[in-house]
């Protein structure tokens, strides 16, 4: 007979069978949990080391606070696959991440325990003030709590939540994950004395007991813990940010003790009349050796080998667009001491790690604070300095305002590196790189450029570099290049000129980006139906490259434009300027291939790009409909 390895876990088909355990079973539970997560993982890849630090967190507020009608909003939510399995959702867990499978980020429309989407940071506060408010306004709802990290904690967002929360002086609870602080009380000393003041003083105030948190530690941890409270925001007198915000602070809390959690937290649901902040301390990758000896390295991970940490090897040689955008920026920032970087807390993600290491002084991880980030990066242009803001595309949407008032309006010269750019995978619609061609290529003064491959990549880097005429931006998607032949040196490109990559004569296929293989491989597929297709790497977005559009226009019964963007992107770009020349009134046949109008839910790029209809099949069949040898005419 088989012994289950999680009998306690086995018990749990969703969180109120949690408050029927008592806490050394919860305590079990957690034990099981962490074990779940990594075998999980393992299996999928996924976000590790953020999950295996909030087990016995995740576990805690499940058994101590009524979710779903409680609602519980993790920031990001990449940290939320305990809570999944303790969801309803365990059964799942294989398909986490993969093409029709669950999300690993939380997602309203997958359960009634993700009450509030995520994948962006620092929403949590402000969300969970929305729920506050449906509550106060009569709506079913009760306790909103929200569960935010210490680098989540540093943007704007967060603080204009707070601020307002200690205005409205409402009864919210925002616990404080910190994985980064290293002092921590002694184990048991604070559940200890919660239980009693519990049992001496049970209409004590949240404020009594939040008070006595510190008082009750020995001498000489009682300084440490007044240091790490001080140190959360750094204001006088021992009080925090937090407390001057309204907020009844509590902590710091050892996170990987349960009877701590639990009496903490029962504490504050009972006592609890405004907002509230339990400060938690917890260790990223908690229970699994490889994770928290390497935290970065096991944040994100692909499928590993559990009992030695190894993760899959990689199966291609070609390097990734992240490597070869900060080799390049960190080969040229040693010609040009002007060069600076700027990074909102993707470093080692945008590439930018390898700059750093070489000239620390003039690299700035700004923490994620995208719209500081773009702003700050426009006053050193200003100064004359060269600097490069290296963010994904999909957060680059959250300084869009920065980009137009700030670096369009007055024409700085910053250059914007888009990694991410384009379809990404496994993360799903909230990580696309979708519209910064649309929001980009329609500014006034921009200069907007995708790379067709690896080495494209490097010749753009060294255009940036030159460019001083006004902001510039160049996209680059996730993973690994094409194999390119990679030159010693990126070459400076003349701005707004493409490239004829093929020559044909029936059809034009003009690419912009990444995309181009396939356009390639689909003018393939086009020479074996007898159809002949002329296929051009535009290169610019804008500005448009209109005498390559215009040879082909002229030589050509069809015009299709690619991009791996949304519509009013290039393709709108293209059309826009055609029918002010009055090319679509003389019969021309053009078609605009771009993402369709809605979110493309995860899988592996490939599978992505096939749903959203642009696979080499698909652009050929749509060039050889607009073709006159197919549609049985020609142009007049």
């Amino acid at each position: 007979m088989t012994t289950s390895a999680t009998p306690t876990l086995d018990r749990i088909s969703g969180p109120a069978d949690l408050r029927a355990l008592s806490d050394a079973d919860l305590t079990r539970l957690a034990d099981e949990l962490r074990q779940e997560v990594i075998e999980a993982v393992s299996r999928t890849g996924g976000h590790l080391g953020s999950s295996l630090g909030v087990v016995e967190l995740t576990v805690a507020l499940h058994a101590v606070f009524n979710t779903p009608a409680d609602k519980l909003i993790w920031d990001v939510g990449h940290q939320c696959y305990p809570h999944k399995i303790l969801t309803g959702r365990r059964a799942q867990m294989g398909s986490l991440r993969q093409g029709g499978g669950i999300s690993g980020f939380t997602k309203r429309s997958e359960s009634d325990f993700d009450p509030f989407g995520a994948a962006h940071s620092s929403t949590s506060i402000s969300a969970a003030l929305g729920f506050v408010m449906g509550r106060e306004l009569g709506r079913p709802t009760g306790d909103a709590i929200a569960v935010i990290g210490d680098g989540s904690i540093t943007a704007g967002m967060a603080y204009e939540a707070m601020n307002h929360a200690g205005d409205l002086r409402k009864r919210l609870f925002v616990i404080l994950n910190d994985n980064e602080m290293s002092i921590a009380p002694p184990v048991g000393a604070m559940s200890q004395y919660l239980e009693r003041l519990g049992e001496a003083l049970p209409l004590a105030t949240l404020k009594q007991v939040a008070d006595g948190v510190e008082a009750v530690l020995p001498d000489r941890l009682r300084e440490g813990a007044r240091r790490a409270r001080r140190l959360v925001t750094g204001m006088p007198g021992g009080a925090t940010l937090f407390e001057e915000l309204g907020f009844t602070y509590i902590g710091p809390v050892n996170g990987h003790d349960m009877p701590e959690l639990l009496a903490t937290l029962r504490a504050a649901r009972a006592r609890a009349e405004g907002p509230v902040l339990v400060h938690v301390q917890t260790v990223k990758g908690k229970g699994y050796a490889p994770a928290e000896a390497a935290p970065d390295k096991y944040h994100g991970v692909g499928k590993f080998d559990v009992a030695t940490g190894q993760l899959a090897a990689s199966k291609s040689n070609a390097p990734s667009y992240t490597t070869v955008f900060g080799t390049t920026l960190t080969d040229e920032a040693a010609r040009d001491s002007d060069i600076v970087a700027v990074t909102a807390a993707m470093p080692s993600g945008t590439g930018l790690d390898i700059m750093a290491a070489r000239f620390p002084a003039r690299v700035f991880d700004v923490g994620i604070a995208e719209q500081h980030g773009v702003t700050f990066a426009a006053a050193m242009a200003a100064t004359g300095l060269k600097p490069f803001v290296a963010i994904y595309s999909t957060f680059l949407q959250r300084g869009y305002d920065q980009i137009v008032h700030d670096v369009a309006l007055q024409g700085l010269p910053v250059r914007f590196a888009i990694d991410r750019a384009g379809l990404v995978g496994q993360d799903g619609a909230t990580h696309a790189g979708v519209f910064d061609i649309a929001f980009l290529a329609n500014l006034p003064g921009f200069t907007v450029m995708a790379a067709a491959d690896e080495a494209d990549l490097m010749h753009m880097v060294a255009t940036a570099v030159a460019h001083d005429e006004g902001p510039i931006a160049f996209r680059y998607p996730r993973g690994e290049g094409r194999g390119v032949e990679m030159p010693a040196r990126g070459a400076v490109l003349p701005i707004g000129k493409g490239r004829v990559m093929r020559e044909g004569t029936d059809v034009a296929i003009l690419s912009l980006g990444a995309h181009l293989a396939e356009c390639l491989a689909a003018a393939d597929l086009l020479a074996a139906e007898g159809i002949s297709a002329t296929v051009a790497d535009a290169r610019f977005a804008r500005p448009l490259d209109t005498d390559l559009i215009g040879q082909l226009v002229d030589h050509h019964g069809a015009l299709i434009t690619v991009e791996q963007g949304a519509t009013g992107g290039f393709g709108a770009q293209v059309l826009h300027h055609l029918a002010n020349g009055g090319a679509l009134d003389r019969g021309l046949a053009i078609r605009t291939i771009t993402l369709p109008d809605r979110f493309i839910e995860q899988a592996s790029p490939a599978q992505m790009y096939a749903d959203a209809g642009m696979t080499a099949a698909d652009i050929a069949r749509i060039a050889a409909a607009a073709s006159p040898r197919r549609s049985g005419g020609a142009r007049g």
